[in-house]
C-alpha cells in the first residue's frame, strides 16, 4: 500500500494546523509556507477535510482554519480516510459501501490475507491521534 499526496500532504497540514491553532486560526498560506506546499493544492485537501467535520473554516481578513474537535479525538486513521478512502490493500476487504466484490470471495484462500493487512493497517493509524503527534513535534522540536 502506497499513499498518494493526499494522504501524506494532508496529514503534514493537520499536523501543522494543530501545533500552531493555540493562537486562533490558521491560514492556508502559512501552512503552505511552513510545509513547502502548494496552497491551491491545500484549498482541496482542506475541502475534504471540511466535508468529512475534521476542520473548521472562518471567513474574512483574521479567517483561516481550525480543527473541528480536540486533538485527542481526531486519529490518523479519521484523517487519512478523509483523503484517501479506504485504505484497503484490495477492492474486495475495502471498507467502502460500493466496493467491488468478486464472485469468488466465499471461497477466495487469498481473502483471509487482505482482510489481515486491513485490519492491521486499521489497528495502527486508528490508534495514533493528532495529540501524540503533536507531544512528538513538541518533543523533537523544544531538544
Amino acid at each position: 500500500m502506497k499513499l498518494s499526496t493526499k494522504g501524506r500532504y494532508g496529514l503534514k497540514a493537520m499536523l501543522d494546523l494543530a501545533v500552531h491553532s493555540a493562537d486562533g486560526q490558521v491560514s492556508l498560506n502559512s501552512i503552505a509556507e511552513r510545509q513547502g506546499l502548494s496552497e491551491n493544492y491545500l484549498e482541496q485537501l482542506f475541502a475534504s477535510l471540511k466535508k468529512a467535520r475534521l476542520v473548521k473554516s472562518v471567513r474574512g481578513p483574521q479567517g483561516g482554519y481550525m480543527l473541528a474537535d480536540s486533538p485527542e479525538n481526531i486519529s490518523v486513521g479519521d484523517i487519512l480516510r478523509a483523503l484517501e478512502g479506504s485504505l484497503a490493500p484490495a477492492d474486495c476487504v475495502s471498507e467502502d459501501l460500493g466496493a467491488a466484490r468478486c464472485g469468488n470471495s466465499d471461497k477466495c484462500v487469498t481473502r483471509s490475507v487482505w482482510e489481515r493487512i486491513r485490519n492491521g493497517i486499521n489497528n495502527v493509524i486508528d490508534n495514533i491521534t493528532l495529540k501524540e503527534l503533536i507531544d512528538d513535534y513538541n518533543r523533537n522540536n523544544n531538544n
